[in-house]
């Protein structure tokens, strides 16, 4: 694709093409070529500012040439456009870019100016009396007459695998264009490849993203006034601003840098993944910041006709109200393609109604019609007096909701979010169908379907009988495998477990499928040579954890909760029940448990070099970390925080996020463990109340440790710490100084706030850091992250997107949370005796978990 990285061999290999074909080059940095000049491999265009350059280049792997564009000023070879995609150049033989047709058009051919016409820029009518050929800052190119602002032609009309800042990216009525992505075949050739991300203006407009011209794998949804209607994750950032205009003339999304030092694409990959990268420069890498289809339910008509997608709902496709699946045993085999029918057909002549979804991913909009100045009670009236009319639902969601879109025939790719997200539509039912459900109330029709609240009732109790007899069961086979001395000891430690789990988690179910391998315990024992001493690697609240290798050769750390383990039950439930599915590299991965009599063990992947707080609280260890690493490690905890607070399927709260929990594998990449505190949340929910605090001392947040009250705050006031544990190989609870009292937190503020945030870098690292500027904003982060007040906080978004572009401007810290908590607890003049213990007794009820 566009993004040739040179970390691969591969791509190293382009980088050794790329830099001979411009070795010899003889540019003076001019950006462009009139009439009489011409471009030939070894010199190239550069735009004004030095951003982006144009020329020859050669991929590896191939001998081809192309004329492309491409990244000055970033280390990876970044191209962003070709011109002569679908027919590449001899690369043992000449090229040359210059004008054809007496300045009419602007070409590439073969040889040295005399062969073959690879690709032209295809310009009908007369020719300029003065053409130009430039290349823009912005990374386009454009031909004009002379010093006229008109361009003639541009190659942002003609995009290739990527969308750049500015591109408007969508039709032109009048030029009869479409501007659309289309992938390159594999990552290092960039003919057209498999998949294009089109804007389709039949209905109301949406982006379709099809594989083979054809076959539709992702759709946008329509424009709603703030966002695309299927790309919940385009959301307002420091980064850029965007918009979609939508006129008689033209009809295009477009993004603008806020900050124009960031450099920022949108990629349609070779593997058909539409994805937002961020270049961070500390690193040399492209971030990943987005990704416009996220999960199974972004899979175009995954559920067929009328069914509906609930990425947490298993299985996850289920028929919209009164209707029932067409073959009911391809839906049992999960074959839904064929979708469903109505229970009841419609009857026009009998009258109807409407059933009112809300947090929808609205239908398909390619057979629908809009208006854009009707209200939503004229396009009902509007619906209903057409028969073909099967649902309606506003054109735009601000301000309350205005325009109107109505849909005929089946309804395809709905998938359900939650209502701050999602939309209200309003789907057509039979008159026998709603008559099933309406309450009397005068003549007011209810729209709404009630299932008979009696009936739930009766479910509901049936279920509480057989779960309870289940457990009770299950109780009684442990109990019969354990020495009579233990069993009341374990039922009441089981009771008490269950009992935090469902006051706690009920939400998500006390019995859910674990959907992981089992172990046998025999298997596990044989992997770590029966749990020898020799094989143990650590040992926490929660047990011990032990290197195995199982039989197929594969290394496999277990975590085996002890009798006495802090860690019950419920954390264990809701250890594997958080990250059994969650896929990113900066978590750990969990590839089974075992679960035998009153064995509970979980296996997850070996991390070679342990955990973090080995290396920087260890004076011996801490001196193989120098700042390149820990800066990496920074990045690799935040973006798996990212991850679990924006990215995956349910939101997660780690809530205890400390050093100890981030491992590290053999190439010191971190990696998020140890779940058994998360708390995950569906939909826009992002905060809770607990009166059981759980957690680690010096990493938890004010509001959490002293109310309860935690959130996506709290974890990052404890990545906030860590950071500044890293930066100086100190532990923030317990650290001193001879000049104050003040606890790590308060003093690094005090050293920012004296221009002094440097000094807080421990000694060891120094000669590895080259630019101490970037120490001091990383600190500067650190404190922006564990302020006071959540509010002040960033969320871990922005805290990626600091990390990423040093020219993003930092906000002034306030002071941070337990700021004055070491002059608390030696009686500092500033609280009255009779103050301080009342906020200890405070502390004292309320963490009874804190570690």
């Amino acid at each position: 694709m566009g993004n040739l990285s040179c970390a691969a061999t591969t791509m190293q290999l382009f980088l050794v093409f790329f830099l001979l074909s411009l070795l010899f080059s003889n540019s003076t940095a001019v950006d462009s070529i009139n009439a009489t000049q011409s471009l030939q491999p070894g010199s190239t265009l550069l735009s004004s500012g030095g951003t982006f350059e144009l020329g020859f280049f050669t991929p590896p792997t191939t001998q081809n040439r192309y004329l492309g564009i491409w990244y000055k000023k970033i280390s990876t070879c970044t191209v962003v456009w070709v011109a002569n995609r679908a027919a590449p150049l001899n690369g043992s033989e000449g090229a040359v870019l210059r004008f054809i047709d007496g300045g009419r058009n602007l070409a590439v051919l073969a040889g040295a100016g005399d062969g073959n016409i690879t690709w032209s820029t295809n310009l009908s009518g007369p020719a300029p009396i003065r053409p130009v050929a430039q290349l823009l800052e912005t990374g386009n190119l454009v031909i004009r007459d002379g010093s006229s602002e008109t361009f003639l032609w541009q190659s942002f009309d003609y995009p290739g695998d990527t969308f750049l800042p500015g591109m408007k990216y969508g039709i032109d009525f009048k030029l009869g264009l479409n501007r659309a992505l289309t992938s390159w075949r594999t990552a290092t050739d960039p003919a057209v490849g498999d998949y294009a991300n089109t804007l389709d203006p039949s209905g109301v407009p949406q982006f379709l993203l099809t594989r083979r011209s054809s076959f539709i794998e992702f759709r946008s949804g329509s424009w709603n006034g703030k966002q695309f209607g299927g790309m919940i994750n385009l959301k307002p950032n420091p980064i850029y601003t965007y918009e979609f205009v939508s006129n008689e003339n033209e009809m295009f999304y477009r993004y603008q840098l806020i900050n124009s030092s960031v450099v920022t694409r949108m990629v349609l990959t070779p593997e058909g993944n539409l994805q937002r990268f961020i270049w961070v420069e500390r690193t040399g890498e492209w971030n990943l910041y987005l990704t416009a289809h996220t999960d199974n339910c972004d899979r175009f008509g995954l559920c067929g006709p009328n069914g509906i997608c609930d990425i947490d709902n298993s299985p996850a496709c289920a028929c919209l109200t009164r209707f029932v699946p067409k073959f009911s045993e391809e839906w049992s085999a999960a074959d839904w393609s064929n979708g469903c029918g109505r229970e009841v057909a419609l009857d026009c002549s009998s009258g109807e109604g409407f059933v009112k979804y809300s947090g929808i991913k609205l239908p398909d909009t390619r057979q629908s019609w809009y208006n854009g100045s009707m209200e939503l009670r004229d396009c009902e009236r509007k619906c209903r007096g057409n028969c073909s009319c099967t649902a309606y639902a506003n054109l735009d969601v601000r301000n309350g909701g205005s325009g109107c879109i109505l849909w005929f025939g089946d309804l395809v790719d709905i998938r359900q979010y939650d209502d701050n997200n999602g939309q209200d539509v309003y789907i057509r039912l039979a008159a026998s169908e709603m008559d099933r459900y309406e309450r009397s109330n005068g003549n007011k029709r209810v729209r709404i379907i009630v299932i008979p609240i009696s009936v739930v009732a009766f479910i509901l109790l049936l279920l509480c009988v057989v779960l309870r007899i289940r457990r009770r069961k299950k109780q009684l086979r442990i109990q019969a495998s354990m020495p009579q001395s233990s069993e009341e000891e374990s039922e009441d430690e089981e009771d008490e477990d269950e009992e935090e789990y469902d006051e706690e988690q009920s939400h998500e179910g006390r019995n859910r499928d674990l959907e992981l391998p089992l172990f046998h315990f025999n298997a596990i024992a044989d992997a770590t040579n029966y749990f020898s001493i020799n094989n143990k690697l650590g040992q926490g609240g929660y047990g011990p954890v032990y290197k195995g290798t199982l039989k197929n050769g594969q290394v496999i750390a277990v975590k085996r909760l002890s009798k006495k383990s802090r860690q019950g039950t419920r954390e264990f439930k809701n250890e594997v029940a958080c990250i059994a599915k969650l896929q990113h590299r900066n978590l750990v991965k969990l590839l089974g448990c075992c679960i035998q009599s009153v064995e509970r063990m979980l296996i997850y992947e070996y991390m070679p070099n342990k955990s973090l707080n080995f290396f920087i609280f260890d004076r011996g260890q801490s001196a193989l970390l120098d700042w390149s690493k820990r800066l990496h490690i920074i990045n690799g905890i935040a973006r798996g925080l990212l991850y679990l607070h924006q990215d995956s399927r349910l939101r997660i709260i780690h809530r205890d996020l400390k050093a100890s929990n981030v491992l590290l594998d053999h190439e010191m990449n971190p990696k998020i463990s140890d779940f058994g505190m998360a708390r995950s949340f569906a939909g826009d929910e992002s905060s809770a109340n607990t009166t059981r605090i759980v957690g680690t001392y010096g990493y938890m947040s004010p509001e959490y440790a002293i109310d309860g009250l935690f959130s996506v705050k709290s974890d990052v006031f404890s990545f906030g710490v860590l950071v500044l544990e890293i930066i100086s190989g100190r532990k923030n609870r317990g650290f001193s100084h001879t000049d104050h009292k003040l606890n790590l937190l308060g003093h690094a503020w005090m050293l920012l706030k004296e221009g002094r945030p440097d000094e807080l870098v421990e000694e060891c690292i120094r000669s590895t850091c080259h630019d101490m500027a970037v120490v001091d904003r990383i600190v500067h982060i650190g404190l922006l992250c564990v302020q006071q007040s959540p509010e002040d906080r960033p969320n871990m978004s922005n805290v990626v997107l600091m990390l990423s572009s040093s020219e993003i401007e930092l906000a002034q810290p306030k002071e941070p949370g337990f700021f004055t908590e070491r002059d608390i607890l030696e009686a500092s003049s500033s609280f009255s005796k009779h103050e301080y213990s009342s906020t200890n007794n405070k502390l004292s009820e309320t963490i009874i978990d804190a570690r």
